[in-house]
C-alpha cells in the first residue's frame, strides 16, 4: 500500500508556480500510487492547521510552496509527536529542497513522496517558533523585506534585487551576540543562525551547517565598506567562500542570543519570524523529513 498524503498548498507561491504545477503534480502523484487529498492555504496559520490535521490522520504533510510555508509546516510538525513532512518546490528560492537534495522541478520531487527515506532533522527556533533554514537579521531584514515586496516576475533574482535595493540605505549596527555562554559584541551588517546552509535562492551563507547535528551555525559579517560587499562578499556567498574573509566570522552552538542597537526584524525562511532582543535555539530531530535515498 502506497502512502497516504496531504497535499499542502499555497496557491501563491512563485508567483503562482505552484497552482501552474498543481496540475501535473496531482497526476504524478496519483501515477506513483499516493493516495492523497489536495488542500489550498489561506495564510500561514491554515497551514499549521492543515498540517496538524495531516499528522492526526496518519498522512505525510506535502508542502506545495516555497520555503515560507515548508518551515510553516515543519514547525507545526515538531508537535504532533510523529508527524512527517513531504516537500515539493514550488517558490521562487525552494533553498530547503536545494540542500536536501530534493529534485526543484515539483512533478520530479513526487518520486521523493512516494519512495522517499524518513530522516529525522533538527529545526531551528526563533522566539518559540520554528524555521526549517536561516534565521537571520540586520541588513538581512531589510533585504529580506524588499524581496518580500518585490514583483514575482523577478523570480528567484529577487533576493539580489532585495541586497541591492537595502544597500542604498543601509548603515552599520552594533550587535550583541552570546552563542553558548560566549558573548560577542561587534560593528557590521549581520547576524544569522543557520540550522541549514543556504538562502535566499542560492546563498550559501553558512556552508557548514547541518540540518542533523543538534547546532546552529551563527555567521557575523563585520563591519565593511559597501564597495567591499558588493566586490567581495556578496559574489563569494553563492559558494559559501565568504567565511573565508577576515571579516566574517562563524560560531557553532545550540543556544543564541541577540540584541542590536537598534530595532530589526528576524526573518527566516523568507518571512517575519520576530524582533530584537531573540533568543534562537537548536530543536534536535525535532520532524521526521521525506529525502531521497542516500540523503
Amino acid at each position: 500500500m502506497g502512502r497516504r498524503a496531504a497535499l499542502i498548498v499555497n496557491p501563491n507561491a512563485g508567483g503562482g508556480r505552484a497552482a501552474a504545477a498543481l496540475p501535473a503534480v496531482e497526476a504524478r502523484l496519483a501515477e506513483l500510487g499516493v493516495a492523497f487529498h489536495t488542500e489550498r492555504t489561506r495564510d500561514l496559520p491554515h497551514a499549521r492547521d492543515l498540517a496538524r490535521a495531516a499528522a492526526a490522520a496518519g498522512e505525510v504533510a506535502v508542502a506545495l510552496s516555497g520555503d515560507g510555508l515548508i518551515g510553516a509546516v515543519a514547525d507545526a510538525l515538531r508537535g504532533t509527536g510523529g508527524g512527517v513532512l513531504g516537500v515539493l518546490p514550488g517558490g521562487r528560492g525552494n533553498d530547503f529542497a536545494r540542500v536536501a537534495g530534493i529534485p526543484r522541478d515539483p512533478v520530479a520531487a513526487c518520486d521523493v513522496i512516494a519512495h522517499g527515506v524518513e530522516r529525522p532533522l533538527d529545526l531551528g527556533e526563533a522566539g518559540g517558533r520554528g524555521f526549517i533554514g536561516i534565521a537571520s537579521l540586520g541588513f538581512d531584514s531589510d533585504a529580506n523585506r524588499i524581496a518580500n515586496e518585490a514583483p514575482s516576475r523577478l523570480g528567484s533574482l529577487v533576493y539580489v534585487y532585495g541586497a541591492f535595493r537595502a544597500l542604498v540605505s543601509w548603515r552599520p549596527a552594533t550587535f550583541r551576540v552570546e552563542v553558548d555562554g560566549q558573548e560577542v559584541s561587534f560593528r557590521g551588517w549581520s547576524v544569522g543562525a543557520a540550522n541549514s546552509k543556504a538562502y535566499g535562492g542560492g546563498m550559501y551563507a553558512a556552508p557548514g551547517a547541518e540540518f542533523d547535528d543538534g547546532l546552529l551555525d551563527v555567521v557575523f559579517l563585520m563591519e565593511t565598506s559597501k564597495l567591499y560587499f558588493v566586490r567581495a562578499v556578496l559574489p563569494r556567498i553563492f559558494k559559501g567562500k565568504h567565511v573565508e574573509l577576515d571579516e566574517v566570522r562563524v560560531l557553532r552552538g545550540a543556544e543564541v542570543r541577540v540584541s542590536a542597537d537598534r530595532p530589526f526584524t528576524v526573518y527566516a525562511d523568507g518571512d517575519p519570524i520576530g524582533e530584537l532582543p531573540i533568543t534562537m535555539r537548536a530543536v534536535p530531530a525535532a520532524l521526521r523529513v521525506l529525502l531521497p535515498e542516500g540523503r
